[in-house]
């Protein structure tokens, strides 16, 4: 059903290479990818990759990422990733999760996308919205991200990883939200165990 209502699943920020999905992906967090992709074309044009980014100016990039919150952490985050992969990647994104999570302000999350949308390898984004989602619809009843997504791995083939992690995204986006979300209208409402205990019978 997921794949019916999402059948072109991917994130939504904006970026043409290796380094601006992983930059993009840093700036993401706590922030929503339409705040990310409103400042991202300033920092691409003075920063276009990684071996321009490691010799940025500081309080420069601070100033083209402010708008998308925590811009102090982020450009330390962008600046460390960036000397990071030229230093020891020669200025290419690695295409392991050993070697990505080694990268200043990438875990697994920020991984699993790199993976999934760059390399083309199985990954399971599990971001605030896929937490929310997996928890609800009953697949698992653990919160820490690391779980979820060994959860996850253990009922899906590999090869649907990212693009099922990518439909509970847009899902809980446009549907299952976390304050009010519109049961009435979703299409996975008659198999949805949340719905279900709601509407059983008292007694």
């Amino acid at each position: 059903m997921l794949a019916k209502l999402y059948p072109e699943a991917r994130i939504t920020l904006d970026f043409e290479t290796p380094w601006q999905c992983l930059a993009a992906t840093i700036l993401s967090a706590q922030s929503t990818d339409v705040g990310v992709n409103r400042v991202t074309p300033g920092l691409f044009r003075e920063y276009p990759d990684a071996r321009a980014t490691a010799v940025a100016d500081r309080r420069h990039v601070e100033e083209l990422i402010l708008k998308t919150g925590f811009f102090r952490q982020k450009t330390r985050s962008l600046i460390g990733a960036a000397k990071k992969i030229v230093e020891d990647y020669g200025g290419e994104v690695p295409s392991e999760m050993e070697e990505l999570v080694k990268i200043p302000g990438v875990g697994r999350k920020t991984a699993n996308v790199i993976l999934g949308h760059i390399h083309g390898k199985p990954g399971f984004v599990v971001d605030t919205h896929v937490r929310r989602l997996t928890y609800r619809m009953g697949f698992t009843k653990r919160t820490d991200p690391a779980k979820i997504e060994i959860d996850m791995q253990k009922i899906l083939p590999a090869g649907d990883w990212t693009m099922f992690s990518m439909r509970l995204i847009i899902h809980g986006r446009q549907v299952c939200s976390a304050r009010k979300p519109r049961c009435e209208v979703c299409a996975l409402a008659a198999d949805c165990p949340k719905i279900a205990v709601r509407t059983a019978p008292r007694g």
